[in-house]
């Protein structure tokens, strides 16, 4: 038996759609009507053709595998954007000073958009009415630094754990749950917490504060624990925030298994070619289903050091096994091949700076790509290149993790320098500095969640809602802008030690564009205090 994504023909009826479905060898496990994607099981090996030919169809892919709930629990490593460095601290308490959080004095990045006690927080800190949806791998919503901003009774888990693949490589490893389905205030990567942190982090006391403290979170989980993110939870994920009066979302993330999307790419399989163009029209359309309904679309730019709108090289993918010893090759992918969902309609597409304002040497880009830049963290933007965790992004981290991953001393205290805990009383909270564009798409989230709170209008149900065009284009209008270096032709260069030796690395990337809009920084970098001193 194997499952697939199926994509309905626009303006056929559900019952159509059924038919064909069923006439293809397949039956229907999930689907949303809303766009007109459906989750399908098939025992026909030849299910793929035989959709295609069915004229209600427009489109299908192949699906991960479903696993089941094994008895043991597992402990697994983190799978995001870090580069370890060596020299912060690894255990900071303290009492706050006058109108700052114990932590503030770490974050480098909110200085540098006036996201701080004296900028935006005294002129406009967020309201609770406006709700920022987390598209991610799940949110710790016990984290002492989120809870009192988490809307648990909007969250949602749109995933199922995923034990191994179709080649037998672990994914998600065993489930912590019975059902393989986590709690919709759990996250066993950590990602979409540090994510939700920076965003609305709220100012209690303890640790830091995110860009917009007084926002409301929402978990709108599509990401799985090992940090793959699929189709089908994608567009549920998406209209969920639609139909919910959802104002912002944040999507750190692209569509597996492909990083960039083809249609008609000759180095791809028939079958491969089809699997793409699905994901293309099927998150389009759920795009367009949020953004008519006031949804504001943000995503990270990419970590590829890459410009996205030139020829580029994918060796990467398909990332993921749907079926047994499918393995990623080398392709040659022109700029008309789009990754999901930043490339898509009506998404602000975010690069990252770092601590010096340059843009991150990780950093994708590419001129009419990048809308605006932000912070995401830069740990070799140091004086000698050398990785520091103090020039990455600091935000929240679940303790839970912490203690599985054995990162914690006896005494509660980090063992490694890329964490720190902050004490409030006998409440302790702990915080992880991290990098990529993941990071700095979430400052532009908490800026575009400041600009519905300050000029946005009540809806229907009492909240706040805005346009997203009109987001957009004050996000972009209050942004300070920034020139391409010169030369524009920048040659990164950093050091990370392999083997106890200091090994270099060299990149030249190249800024094409205006002062007003170029590749590297789009209109410039976003501004929380700008955006709201109307």
């Amino acid at each position: 038996m194997s499952e697939y994504v199926v994509l309905y023909k626009e303006g056929v009826s559900p019952d159509s759609a059924h038919r064909a479905v069923r006439s293809a060898g397949g039956s229907i496990v999930r689907e949303n009507t809303d766009v007109g994607v459906a989750t399908v099981r098939s025992d026909n090996p030849g299910f793929l053709h035989a959709a295609m030919r069915e004229r209600a169809l427009d489109g299908a892919a192949r699906n991960r595998v479903i696993g089941e709930a094994p008895k043991t629990p597992k402990k697994k490593a983190a799978n995001v954007e870090r580069t370890v460095g060596t020299k912060s601290r690894a255990a900071l308490a303290g009492k706050p000073s006058k109108n700052k959080e114990p932590l503030a004095d770490l974050q480098w990045d909110m200085k540098q958009i006036h996201a701080t006690a004296d900028g935006s927080y005294k002129k406009e800190p967020g309201d609770k009415r406006v709700l920022v949806g987390v598209l991610d791998t799940g949110v710790d919503g016990d984290h002492p630094d989120i809870a009192p901003n988490f809307n648990r009774k909007l969250s949602r888990n749109f995933t199922t754990d995923i034990p191994t693949d179709a080649n037998g490589a672990e994914v998600d490893g065993p489930c912590e749950f019975k059902s393989c389905v986590d709690p919709n205030d759990w996250d066993d990567n950590d990602h979409g917490t540090h994510v939700a942190s920076t965003i609305a982090s709220p100012r209690n006391g303890l640790g830091m504060a995110g860009v917009a403290p007084n926002v409301s979170i929402v978990n709108i989980r599509v990401g799985q624990d090992s940090g793959y993110f699929f189709l089908q939870p994608t567009v549920d994920g998406l209209t969920y925030a639609a139909k919910n009066g959802i104002d912002v979302v944040n999507m750190s993330y692209y569509v597996d298994p492909w990083l960039y999307n083809c249609a008609n790419n000759p180095a791809d399989k028939p079958e491969d070619q089809l699997e793409q163009r699905t994901i293309i029209t099927a998150v389009q359309r759920a795009l367009d289903f949020a953004h008519e309904r006031n949804v504001t679309l943000i995503s990270a730019a990419g970590n590829e050091q890459v410009d996205y709108t030139k020829t580029n090289v994918d060796t990467t993918s398909p990332d993921f096994a749907s079926e047994p010893g499918e393995t990623p090759y080398e392709r040659t992918v022109p700029a008309s091949c789009v990754s999901m969902p930043t490339e898509g309609e009506h998404v602000i597409p975010i690069s990252a700076t770092g601590p010096s304002t340059r843009k991150s040497y990780y950093s994708s880009y590419g001129n009419g790509y990048v809308a605006v830049a932000a912070p995401g963290g830069d740990k070799v933007d140091t004086t000698d290149q050398r990785p520091d965790d103090r020039a990455g992004i600091w935000a929240a981290y679940p303790e839970r993790l912490a203690k599985a991953r054995g990162e914690l001393n006896a005494d509660g205290t980090p063992k490694t320098p890329n964490i720190i805990r902050s004490c409030k009383g006998d409440k302790c909270a702990y915080y992880q500095s991290i990098q990529g564009t993941s990071m700095a798409s979430p400052h532009a989230v908490g800026v575009a969640a400041l600009i519905v709170s300050r000029y946005g209008h009540r809806d229907r149900d009492g909240g706040l809602t805005l346009d997203p065009r009109v987001v957009e284009g004050i996000l972009r209008g209050t942004a300070t802008v920034k020139d391409c270096p010169d030369p524009r032709s920048f040659e990164y260069v950093w050091y990370t030690q392999q083997d106890g030796k200091w090994v270099k690395h060299t990149s030249t990337q190249t800024c094409e564009g205006s002062k007003g809009q170029n590749g590297f920084f789009g209109s410039g970098i976003v501004d929380a205090l700008n955006a709201v001193r109307r």
